[in-house]
C-alpha cells in the first residue's frame, strides 16, 4: 500500500534518530509510519506495548503492512498487574538489542504510578523508542515529562520537581471544616512554553487528521419521568448538602455524577428518541457508544444487531470506518474518550460523511458535561475550580 503524505514526512524526520515521538491524530495512519520506521532498523527484538483491549487489532494492522517475525506485544496494564511479565521482558532487554514502542503514550503520564516507573525502567534498556499517540502534546503539559523520560532523560534535561516548577503554575485551595483544613493544589496556567517546545520539537512529528468529507453533529433532546428527576435530585441533595462529604475529597463530586447520571441511562423517553432515530438512519452502519453495563445490555436486548460499544473498552485502537454514523446514547465525562471515538469512523479511508447523534436529557448534568467537553477538560478538574453552590446551581 502506498505511503501516505503525513506518514512520509513522519518517516523522513524521524527515521535519522534512534528515538522519537509521534503525536498523530487517529486516522491519520501512524501504525504505517511506525512500522517503516522500526523496519529500518536491524534489531534482535521488537515489543510494543499497547492497551490491552487493542493488542488483536494491533497484531492485524502491522500483519497488513508486512509483519515482523521478532515481534512481541504486551499489555500496557499487564506491565503493572504481572510482575513475572514485567521481569520476563528485563531479561529479554538484557539480553537482546530491542526496539521499545509505547502506543496510546498518555498511559505513562502518570509518574508516580507502578506502570509508568516500570515502563521508564524498561526504556534504559533499549536504544531504540518510539512513542506514539493521537493528543496533540499540549493538551496537558504535565502529561509530557514521564513521555519524555521515556525516550530521554537527556532530552529535557530535569526531575519532576524543576518541570512542575519550570512550566506550571500552581494555586493551592484550602477546606477547613471543624478545625481541620485540607489542601490541594492545581494548575492554573503554564508558562514557557515556547521554551518546552524548543527542547522537544526535534524528536516530535505531529499531524491532524484532514479529510475532505463532512462531519455532522447533531443533539437528540428527551426528557426524564417524574421519578427519574426525584431520583436525581435526592442524589444531589445527598452528596452537595454534606459538607464532611465534600472536606474528605474532590473525587466524591465524580462519583456523585456517575451515580446521577446512572439513574435515567435507561430512561424510556430516551429509548422512545432511540426508536425514531433508527428508523432514519441506516442501522447496518451505525455505532452506538455506552457508558453503563445497563442500558449497555438494555440496548442489545430492544435493538439486536446494532453495534453497540463501550468508551473504556472501544474507544482505542479501532478502525470502523464502515461505519458513518455514531450515536452517543450515554455522555462520557471524559474529552480524550469523545475524541478517539469520533476517529474510530472519522478516519483516513472514509469515504462518506460522517454524523454524530448525543442524547440530551434535560437536567443541570448533562450541559455540564457538554461545557466540559467543549472546553477540553475534565469535571474533576472544573469542581476543584468552583464552589459546591455554583455547582448546585448549575446541576
Amino acid at each position: 500500500m502506498k505511503l501516505l503524505e503525513q506518514q512520509i514526512k513522519a518517516i523522513e524526520k524521524l527515521r535519522r534518530l534512534k528515538v522519537g515521538a509521534l503525536f498523530m491524530e487517529p486516522g491519520t495512519g501512524k501504525t504505517r509510519a511506525a512500522y517503516e520506521l522500526i523496519k529500518s532498523v536491524k534489531v534482535d527484538l521488537i515489543v510494543w506495548l499497547t492497551p490491552f483491549q487493542t493488542k488483536q487489532n494491533l497484531f492485524d494492522e502491522i500483519n497488513k503492512c508486512g509483519g515482523f517475525d521478532n515481534l512481541e506485544i504486551v499489555g500496557i496494564e499487564t506491565l503493572s498487574s504481572s510482575s513475572r511479565v514485567y521481569l520476563d521482558l528485563i531479561l529479554k532487554l538484557n539480553s537482546q538489542k530491542t526496539f521499545l514502542i509505547v502506543d496510546e503514550s498518555l498511559k505513562i503520564k502518570n509518574w508516580e504510578a507502578i506502570r509508568t516507573k516500570r515502563i521508564l525502567e524498561l526504556s534504559n534498556l533499549c536504544e531504540y523508542k518510539l512513542l506514539l499517540n493521537g493528543t496533540p502534546i499540549t493538551r496537558n503539559l504535565l502529561d509530557v515529562w514521564a513521555q519524555f523520560q521515556f525516550l530521554s532523560p537527556k532530552i529535557l534535561n530535569m526531575g519532576i520537581s524543576e518541570f512542575k516548577n519550570t512550566f506550571c503554575e500552581w494555586v493551592k485551595i484550602t477546606k477547613r471544616h471543624n478545625g481541620k483544613t485540607s489542601t490541594q493544589e492545581y494548575i492554573s496556567k503554564y508558562h514557557n512554553v515556547d521554551y518546552l517546545y524548543s527542547l522537544i520539537k526535534h524528536y516530535v512529528y505531529e499531524c491532524d487528521l484532514q479529510l475532505t468529507i463532512d462531519q455532522e453533529h447533531i443533539d437528540i433532546e428527551y426528557t426524564l419521568s417524574k421519578e427519574e428527576k426525584e431520583r436525581y435530585t435526592e442524589l444531589k441533595s445527598r452528596y452537595l448538602d454534606n459538607e464532611i462529604l465534600r472536606f474528605l475529597n474532590n473525587n466524591i463530586f465524580l462519583e456523585m455524577t456517575m451515580k446521577m447520571q446512572h439513574t435515567y441511562c435507561c430512561s424510556e423517553n430516551k429509548f422512545k428518541q432511540m426508536e425514531k432515530l433508527i428508523q432514519e438512519i441506516d442501522p447496518s452502519r451505525a455505532i452506538v457508544y455506552t457508558k453503563y453495563i445497563l442500558s449497555y445490555d438494555e440496548l442489545q436486548k430492544r435493538f439486536p444487531g446494532l453495534q453497540v460499544l463501550t468508551y473504556g473498552k472501544h474507544s482505542l485502537g479501532l478502525n470502523l470506518q464502515k461505519y458513518n454514523t455514531t450515536i452517543y446514547f450515554d455522555k462520557t465525562f471524559d474529552y480524550s474518550q469523545m475524541t478517539q471515538s469520533k476517529f474510530r469512523t472519522y478516519r483516513t479511508g472514509q469515504k462518506d460523511n460522517c454524523t454524530y447523534y448525543t442524547m440530551t436529557g434535560d437536567v443541570g448534568l448533562e450541559k455540564m458535561i457538554n461545557d466540559n467537553i467543549q472546553k477540553k477538560q475534565s469535571l474533576l478538574d472544573y469542581f476543584k475550580k468552583v464552589g459546591a453552590e455554583q455547582i448546585k446551581n448549575e446541576l
